[in-house]
């Protein structure tokens, strides 16, 4: 693997991590807001990107490379809400979609059209990522202030991510 390569996907790990936990502060932060719903989507982001952390670090070390596992940076204890997060969560996609976007521009540039072939998976799921952060922040902006709104938009969020969970657990890797 050549160096570059080999440092473009540390960096990457890093990102994948870093996300990791910062969707975990979201969801600790949601859970004790009583945000049972956003509180279990953001587990479930946070347990995504530790995958797509460890699927990169498993390549790296494949392909003769050795992956680094990073430290990570404390990630924020509040978010002032629900907007917030979800406002917070589209703007780490699109930072993180531009980071694979940079790192296919690597793999151009040094004609590793294998390590290319494999970062294709991570642009389409972070096109899949940033249109479902979109969606959902769509969807806070119209509750506004109405705690109602708030409250079913919650319960929703919770049935999408328990009807996602067991769809993952009859179809594992899904």
């Amino acid at each position: 693997m050549k160096g570059r390569i080999e440092k473009a996907l540390n960096d990457q790990i890093k990102k994948e991590g870093q996300s990791s936990q910062f969707y975990l502060a979201m969801a600790s932060w949601a859970e004790t807001q009583g945000l049972s719903g956003t509180s279990g989507f953001m587990y479930k982001q946070s347990e995504e990107e530790r995958f797509h952390m460890l699927k990169l670090v498993k390549f790296v070390n494949e392909r003769g490379g050795k992956a680094i596992i990073p430290g990570f940076d404390t990630p924020p204890t509040e978010f002032d809400s629900v907007n917030n997060v979800f406002e917070l969560l589209l703007s780490h996609e699109i930072t993180i979609t531009q980071s694979i976007n940079d790192l296919v521009e690597v793999c151009l540039e040094e004609k590793d059209y294998t390590t290319h072939n494999f970062i294709q998976w991570y642009l389409s799921e972070q096109l899949e990522e940033e249109a479902s952060a979109r969606a959902i922040l769509d969807k806070v902006k119209l509750i506004g202030e109405d705690k109602a709104g708030l409250y079913l938009f919650d319960r929703d969020l919770e049935n999408s991510t328990i009807v996602a969970a067991s769809a993952n657990t009859v179809n594992p890797g899904a």
